[in-house]
């Protein structure tokens, strides 16, 4: 979930806690933690709501940092014949574990074999053959560069190429940038080993 203008800062700092958005289908689940432009947050609750039907003195409104009903149904965007969901989240403290994990610059034996069980599962399950040390190789050698030229320069589509790259993100190798990627420590120190 992306949060704009004062919205991020809200969710930053705690004072939003609901938000409404209108989707084809809910796009969080309950219980799970999500990053986003104003930090971590966890899911409380996601359920589908008429927007005709919110009040003014509902408390989700004013969580939502929303002045009333209209206010809410004005600032949903998306096809207005898609369902309306109400989020309700609180802002997870402490360190990202991703991030914790992407700033190791060694790799211990039990580490380096982790990895490479997961990459080799990731290969094995892909449609278009090998892809995980190729891909990491890619960013490594064009690190900054739109997800989509680097897509089209091994002739994948971008959207597929991009979810990929997330893979690699959760394990803590690469690191998004405003445009493109590059490799975190981790992914360094794991193509170090195979070097």
């Amino acid at each position: 979930m992306l949060f704009a203008g004062s919205d991020r800062d809200g969710v930053a700092n705690g004072k939003i806690t609901v938000a409404y958005r209108r989707w084809a289908e809910a796009r969080v689940v309950e219980g799970r933690i999500y990053r986003t432009n104003a930090g971590r947050i966890e899911i409380d609750s996601v359920r589908q709501v008429n927007p005709e039907l919110i009040a003014d003195t509902d408390a989700d409104v004013a969580d939502a940092d929303r002045r009333n009903a209209k206010d809410v149904r004005r600032r949903l965007r998306g096809n207005d014949s898609q369902p309306t969901f109400l989020i309700r989240f609180h802002l997870v403290e402490g360190p990202d574990p991703r991030e914790q994990l992407a700033a190791q610059t060694t790799l211990t034996p039990d580490d380096l074999a982790d990895l490479t069980d997961r990459l080799a599962r990731f290969d094995e399950a892909s449609h278009h053959g090998a892809w995980t040390t190729d891909t990491l190789r890619l960013i490594q050698s064009q690190p900054a560069v739109r997800a989509a030229d680097l897509a089209a320069s091994v002739g994948r589509e971008t959207a597929p190429f991009k979810l990929d790259v997330r893979k690699l993100k959760n394990l803590g190798l690469t690191h998004s940038l405003e445009v493109g990627y590059e490799l975190s420590p981790r992914g360094t120190a794991y193509l170090a080993t195979l070097d």
